[in-house]
């Protein structure tokens, strides 16, 4: 029997009438105008997040739809398939579980019948036995000082987690330990990490599966050279300045970390669903295993509404199933995340990869290509910021690019009218991305008519809202695996793998062959396109290398 299409199916050709049938202006006034309540109705909450998502270019019907269409690519079947370990990798032919990174003791995860609660739970009660002796003291460096300061080293989902993980909870970290991070392979970042550091208090933490990636170990082989300048080359200090976040026993061992020190994960967990997992020391550090364990808890909270809440009131699958409808119908190529949470500043750039390196894909899983736009570009800045800065592409410009707003009732920093002036700012801001500001409101105003269309507001820029009490580590748990879990929905509509990543693989491969024709002491003879062989030869020119 041949393979139904996702053009075929009766919700998403009832969808496609749903898009051709939209108004071409004013939709969202129209919308609320006959339907008052639906800013009430159009709404769901669970987990300590309340979603409104009525600012959305769709009524009840298109949300109807969105749900058989979920239901009719078995979006549930593949929810329990994920949860029961299946391998739906199906090109590396793994498992998907990094919903048991957070589970709590007497659950049950299982890969291949081994269930690997009991591994997860191994690993986080080493690394809290690990980051109480630093938090405290009684881990001391090769000169018998104590830990004032902790350097990540990763890149990819091992640098953008922790990183935005910390600035996320800086309001619970120690006072007592500065955390800094490494990831460009850029010296500067090294360099700049490093100054001012006293290597007798200085950890770090190299984070790599393999041991084997090339920026970070680039990295940690010069924090290695470092730290032994500092130390007169005493090799033994190595073990008491460095642990592994890795699976290499091998390689850490070679490196002088003691493997004592090494905390695992499994390849049932891809990097970018890996802060809550032994990469995440570095955050468990900062904020202690207390806190760590309730941001688990709220991972584990949003895993559970995900798994068994109904899809018409299931958070993460009505936002993904809102995202394919403004990605494949309505042919918005972007979303802009937009936190009006300081702490949040790095939440875009950590949903940049989650979102973009899972579902930029153009295959589906039989390898045929997809039948309509995946994968938003998404972006984003923390407000007030970007209102200063590229909102006004979004309100004016000529692309219609849907908003996630993120806003706390309560700032952790609570100061005069500050929070105030924020939350009306960022309730504004969607307000008016919706409604606009017509031709006539502006000439009502009194404005001169050769003015009017530079202050005129289309709107119907589609928007949703995420409100919560405060940033706490919970929220931030239930925030993350929210878009986890909206991805992995987008994913299966599409009928995509969105757990591999080979796209990240040929640039790599061809920095491998480039690199050595960059540092050859004599000329060697280049096979590369035109561009790239005069480039590399004006490099070496003005690097004196013939």
């Amino acid at each position: 029997m041949p393979k139904l299409s996702l053009r075929d199916l009766p919700a998403w050709c009832g969808l496609a009438a749903k898009r051709r049938n939209l108004p071409a202006s004013q939709a969202l006034r129209s919308m609320f105008a006959v339907d008052p309540g639906r800013g009430e109705r159009l709404t769901a909450e669970a987990c300590g997040l309340y979603f409104d998502f009525s600012k959305q270019l769709l009524d009840d019907e298109t949300l109807r739809l969105l749900v058989e269409l979920a239901e009719q690519v078995n979006l549930r079947r593949r929810i329990e398939g994920m949860f029961r370990g299946e391998r739906i990798n199906t090109t590396e032919d793994r498992a998907v579980l990094h919903v048991a990174l957070r589970s709590a003791p007497g659950d049950t995860f299982a890969v291949d019948g081994h269930d690997v609660t009991g591994d997860v739970q191994e690993v986080l009660g080493r690394m809290s036995g690990f980051a109480e002796r630093v938090r405290d003291g009684r881990w001391i460096g090769h000169s018998g000082q104590r830990i004032r300061t902790v350097v990540n080293i990763g890149i990819g989902g091992s640098d953008l987690g922790p990183v935005m993980a910390y600035e996320a909870l800086r309001h619970f970290a120690t006072d007592d330990i500065e955390f800094r991070f490494v990831s460009n392979v850029d010296g500067t970042d090294f360099s700049e990490a490093a100054a001012g550091l006293d290597a007798g208090t200085t950890l770090f933490i190299v984070s790599s599966k393999t041991f084997t990636t090339q920026e970070t170990m680039t990295n940690a082989r010069s924090a290695r050279e470092w730290l032994l300048a500092a130390c007169g080359g005493d090799t033994a200090a190595v073990a008491r300045h460095f642990v592994a976040v890795s699976t290499n026993g091998k390689e850490v061992s070679a490196f002088g970390i003691d493997p004592a020190n090494m905390f695992g994960f499994w390849d049932w967990v891809g990097g970018r669903y890996s802060m809550d997992s032994s990469i995440g020391l570095s955050t468990m550090l900062a904020i202690g295993p207390e806190r760590f364990r309730e941001m688990l808890g709220g991972f584990r909270a949003m895993d559970r509404h995900f798994l068994t809440a109904s899809l018409e009131r299931n958070l993460p699958a009505i936002h993904g199933l809102i995202t394919v409808w403004n990605t494949s119908l309505c042919g918005c190529e972007t979303m802009a995340v937009l936190p009006y949470e300081q702490y949040l500043k790095r939440f875009p750039a950590y949903l940049q990869q989650l979102s973009m390196e899972s579902n930029g894909k153009r295959v589906q899983l039989d390898g045929t290509l997809v039948e309509c736009p995946t994968g938003p570009v998404v972006w984003g800045e923390p407000g007030t910021n970007g209102q200063h800065s590229f909102y006004q592409l979004i309100h004016q410009g000529t692309h219609r690019i849907p908003c996630d707003f993120l806003g706390a009732v309560h700032s952790l920093n609570p100061l005069g009218r500050h929070q105030a002036m924020l939350l009306a700012n960022m309730l504004a801001q969607a307000e008016a991305l919706a409604f606009g500001k017509s031709a006539e409101e502006v000439a009502a105003e009194g404005t001169p008519a050769r003015l009017v269309p530079h202050r005129e507001f289309p709107g119907d820029i589609p928007s949703s809202t995420i409100l919560y009490d405060r940033l706490t580590p919970a929220i931030l748990g239930a925030l993350v695996a929210f878009y986890e879990h909206s991805v992995f929905t987008q994913g299966v509509v599409w009928n995509i793998n969105s757990f591999d990543q080979w796209g990240v693989e040929l640039g790599k491969v061809l920095a491998g062959k480039i690199l050595p024709e960059l540092e050859s002491a004599t000329s060697p003879e280049l096979r590369h396109d035109s561009s790239t062989n005069a480039l590399i030869r004006r490099i070496r020119s003005t690097r004196n290398l013939t």
